[in-house]
């Protein structure tokens, strides 16, 4: 059954079953190429009559998967120019003044990949526990996070930005409280999340946070980022100016940014490349002094974003994710292990023995892949409720540890292997067909619970009391047998990185 509601741009009509209505979509500003290239985002033009709003709209230009990774995670199929846009799923479609909590999606990806229409992430089932869901779209890759000579920075932040604030104007015609906005995300997503709360032009535009698998620590310096841009023109055969950046083909940028991936994977300088080295992630978040004041985590322990509700959390096993499936994991011995954790900071054996100690008869791959899930995901999130801890804000702290049965069950609690249950899309990517039902009814229960009211415990019973993570370093355990709370789980590891991470 068709449904229709008016946003300040015009009226959309969506589709209505099962008792939640789905507007798919909806531009909230205008094609970001032609005249618009690599400039903030503009407002969209507003339409007459009623504008179809049942089919996913255009995803932002990117290279695509390929294998092993494509089979973990689906391409798109559906890159275009109007790619600035946003789907919403509601229980209350048209009731004005409807109130509900609003979870705003931002998708992972590396700030290269994904989109907000994949299948993965549906947001009839958080709908259907008393949400209004949103996901959207924004500029990836070149388009979205490089520094241009002129200063222009984060244009895929601002992107996001510009659909928070389409979000304030025009969800209370879908039944959604612009005064209750939680923005969620995992990886890419989840680092955006922290970023925004860093930002000033974001304050007041969403009031809780979800970061899943991503934090306050990946971005880049000026200076990075600028050397990026150069290398980054020049395997595009480009001079590194404005001018001849924006005249660039997009999958001509889009290849040298693979090719500059491919080359900083054997250049793991950090001092030269930051957060680049290695090569996982290439553009990030800049730190220009202008849209994005200080990094992140350092801006949160300063006190910003204090009086926005934080719920974040890491996987088991985040980075087998990027080991196993490339066959990375049991080429890996113990001098590569001693190299690489060496230049992320662990120089001494005795972090080695610490870390194998707490895993008898892993091998050096099985370690470095711990090494890295703490430098990377797990000690970067426990800053950030420590710095948060200095100013009076809770922080409520989670770990998933379900193992995921796909590659024969060898990626562990891997990244990304928690969105299908927080979604309750459990026949997409890492589940399988063996994935619990209510590890998924705990999740939404948790997350759609913070969306209310800042607290994951008030879950209707079906968590033990989540308290912040406070002195205690308290985390609930999720995935692992019954939900349980720990306190200070693997200290020994987190203080490894004590002046390092």
């Amino acid at each position: 059954m068709d449904v229709t509601a008016l946003t300040r741009y015009g009226r959309v009509r969506g589709r209505h079953g099962g008792g939640i209505a789905a507007f798919l979509g909806i531009p909230y500003a205008a094609p970001p190429f032609g005249a618009r290239r690599m400039r903030p985002p503009r407002p969209p033009e507003p339409w007459t009559g009623e504008r179809d709003a049942t089919e996913y709209g255009d995803s932002a230009p990117q290279p695509g998967y390929v294998p092993p990774m494509s089979d973990l995670f689906p391409n798109l199929e559906s890159p275009g120019d109007d790619c600035l846009n946003l789907n919403i799923w509601t229980p209350a479609p048209g009731r004005t003044g409807g109130g509900l909590p609003v979870m705003v999606w931002i998708h992972g990806g590396g700030f290269r990949y994904g989109a907000g229409s994949l299948p993965l992430y549906e947001g009839g089932r958080l709908a259907a526990d008393g949400t209004v869901c949103v996901t959207l779209n924004h500029r990836l890759g070149p388009e979205g996070f490089l520094l241009l000579p002129d200063g222009t920075a984060n244009l895929g932040l601002l992107d996001v930005i510009a659909a928070l604030e389409w979000v304030q104007d025009n969800i209370a015609a879908f039944g959604g409280d612009p005064g209750r906005v939680t923005v969620f995300g995992e990886s890419s997503g989840a680092i955006s999340v922290v970023t925004l709360m860093a930002m000033p032009r974001a304050r007041g535009l969403f009031h809780r946070a979800i970061a899943q698998s991503g934090a306050g620590h990946h971005t880049h310096t000026e200076d990075v980022a600028r050397r990026l841009t150069a290398r980054l023109a020049a395997l595009a055969g480009v001079e590194p100016t404005a001018e001849a950046l924006t005249a660039a083909a997009p999958q001509r940028l889009i290849d040298a940014n693979a090719a500059l991936g491919k080359e900083l994977s054997a250049h793991r300088d950090r001092a030269v490349w930051g957060e680049a080295a290695g090569g996982v992630l290439t553009l990030l978040p800049v730190v220009d002094g202008a849209t994005l004041p200080a990094r992140p985590v350092d801006a949160i322990a300063a006190g910003a974003g204090a009086d926005v509700d934080l719920l974040v959390g890491t996987n088991t096993d985040e980075f087998r994710f990027f080991l196993v499936p490339l066959g990375l994991q049991n080429l890996i011995t113990d001098d590569v292990l001693r190299q690489v954790t060496a230049e992320y900071g662990l120089a001494d054996e005795a972090g080695l023995a610490t870390y194998r100690a707490a895993r008898p008869g892993a091998t050096p791959g099985d370690l470095l892949s711990a090494a890295l899930t703490d430098h990377a995901y797990r000690v970067p999130a426990l800053r950030l409720a420590e710095g948060r801890a200095a100013h009076g804000a809770d922080t409520h702290v989670y770990e998933f540890a379900w193992r995921t049965p796909a590659l024969d069950g060898t990626l562990g609690a891997c990244h990304a292997a928690e969105i299908g249950f927080v979604f309750g899309n459990l026949s997409c990517g890492l589940t399988g067909e063996t994935a619990p039902g209510d590890l998924s009814d705990q999740m939404r229960a948790a997350w759609t619970a913070f969306a209310r009211d800042g607290r994951p415990g008030t879950a209707g019973g079906l968590l033990p009391e989540w308290p912040a993570y406070g002195t205690r370093r308290s985390v609930m355990r999720l995935g692992d047998g019954p939900p349980a709370v720990h306190h200070d789980p693997a200290a020994a590891e987190r203080r490894l990185w004590e002046g390092i991470r």
